[in-house]
This record gives structure tokens, sequence and C-alpha cells, in this order.
């Protein structure tokens, strides 16, 4: 590592409607919960980086069941993609990003 610059990866959202276009029962939800969250556009990656937040901040709401029921496997795949990440094995970091469109998927579907 170079003493004043590091490369770094970003995974940044692209949805070409937007999160309220692609997941708009999440979408609705979250702009109830945590608007600022919400406005923020945020990625799915980001949103598992910060699960455990986000299921204390939902206590008692039916997201919070709704996530609660995919917490081990989205952490599981976030740790993952970080470590393919940091070992710069950035093809198989992206595969396992369609694993977190997925489950976000099931989650859409059963949100109301």
């Amino acid at each position: 590592m170079s003493k004043y610059m590091q490369l770094t990866v970003t995974v940044r959202p692209y949805y070409q409607t937007g999160l309220e276009g692609t997941y708009p029962k999440l979408a609705r939800h979250l702009g109830h919960l945590a608007p600022d969250l919400a406005k923020g556009n945020p990625s799915l990656y980001e949103l598992v980086g910060q699960f455990d937040h986000l299921l204390y901040r939902f206590e008692g709401t039916p997201l919070r069941e709704v996530l609660l029921r995919r917490r081990e496997g989205l952490l599981t795949t976030h740790k993952s993609i970080q470590e393919n990440i940091a070992d710069w094995n950035l093809a198989q970091a992206d595969r396992l990003l369609y694993g977190i469109e997925d489950a976000f998927d099931e989650i859409e579907s059963e949100l109301d």
C-alpha cells in the first residue's frame, strides 16, 4: 500500500428506476421507518452492511420480521463479498451480489 494513496472498491446501486421503482414495497417501508436512509437510494449491499442496526431500528414492524428470516444468509453472503473484494476477486464478489438481489426479491414478494 502506498504511503498516501490506496485502492478501494465501491459497490454502487444501479436501479434503472431507483430503489422505489425496483423494490416499491421495501422502499415504502423504509420511507416510513427510515426516511433518511430511503432518500439516499442505498444499494442492497449497503443495507445488508447495516442489517443488525436496521433490525434493531425496525423492532416490532412487519419489515423486521421479513428481514429477520434472511439475516444469517445475507450476513454470510455480505462477509463473503467483503473477503472477495479484499482479495481482489471481483468477479466472484459480483456473482455473490446476485445472491443478495435474489434474497431481496423474496423479501419484496413477502411485504405488503
